[in-house]
């Protein structure tokens, strides 16, 4: 008689991002508390909160910018307090909305940050910049050589994108990276967005207060009120939640 086996289990998949019940606390003010969360490989989170609900600290405590009050913050299944900072970083994509270019330094010379101090030689610069302006829309025989006061606000964001993948990090993160662009500008980044995340297959980490920006680019959305995770879901569920902060910006779409 054949003996029947149980099936194997599938390999338990190690989550990019892990809060693990943090806390994080300036002064005497609570601004995260308790937050548990997974992030899962090729998954773009987007935190959604009012302004002081702990979005920013919480992008900030997974690059080790901040560290937790208590609790765990992991990466790639390892502590943010067991990483070397430096190495922590460099191997995360991070874009704000300001972009942080070097006004001095061409758009070739931005995007090529990381993987100079990283040791890459020239010629493979070179070429990752070509890709990545490529890739964004930026004609790299027209834009490599200009210098961020030379671009428009959605170009300075694209080279900002561009410099946070030149060294092709598996975690991206994005602190409301699209706030200070033109509402028709950030629609067309924001679409562009969506479809580069989903190509390349990364984790990313998206802080925002915009409903919409939310339901258009996240896998899933978290939702941040006075530092605590009220809602874990996808933007279909969103939409269908009763919960009260998730109607209130609701709300806002209509």
């Amino acid at each position: 008689m054949a003996v029947q086996r149980e099936p194997a289990a599938s390999p338990r998949v190690t989550p990019a991002v892990e809060f693990r019940n943090v806390s994080y606390t300036a002064g005497d003010t609570p601004v995260l508390r308790g937050v548990t969360l997974a992030v899962q490989p090729g998954e773009t989170l987007v935190l959604l909160g009012r302004s002081g609900s702990g979005k920013t600290t919480a992008l900030k405590l997974i690059n080790a910018l901040l560290m937790p009050a208590s609790g765990e913050v992991r990466v790639a299944g390892q502590s943010t307090t067991a990483w070397d900072p430096v190495r922590l970083r460099r191997r995360t994509g991070y874009v704000i909305q300001e972009t942080g270019l070097f006004p001095h330094w061409t758009v070739a010379a931005n995007v090529g940050t990381v993987p100079r101090l990283e040791g890459w030689p020239p010629d493979r610069i070179a070429a990752r910049t070509r890709e990545l302006l490529t890739l964004l829309h930026l004609p790299p025989d027209e834009y490599a050589g200009r210098f961020p006061h030379q671009l428009s606000g959605g170009q300075r964001q694209r080279v900002g994108v561009a410099r946070a993948l030149a060294a092709d990090p598996d975690l991206l993160l994005f602190d409301e990276p699209f706030g200070a662009l033109d509402p028709v500008t950030r629609t067309e980044v924001q679409r562009e967005f969506r479809t580069l995340v989903a190509s390349l297959g990364k984790a990313a980490v998206f802080v925002t207060h915009d409903v919409r920006e939310a339901l258009l680019l996240a896998t899933r959305i978290g939702l941040l009120r006075n530092g605590a995770l009220e809602l874990v879901e996808t933007p279909g569920n969103f939409r269908a939640s009763s919960h009260p902060e998730a109607r209130a910006f609701l709300e806002c779409l209509q």
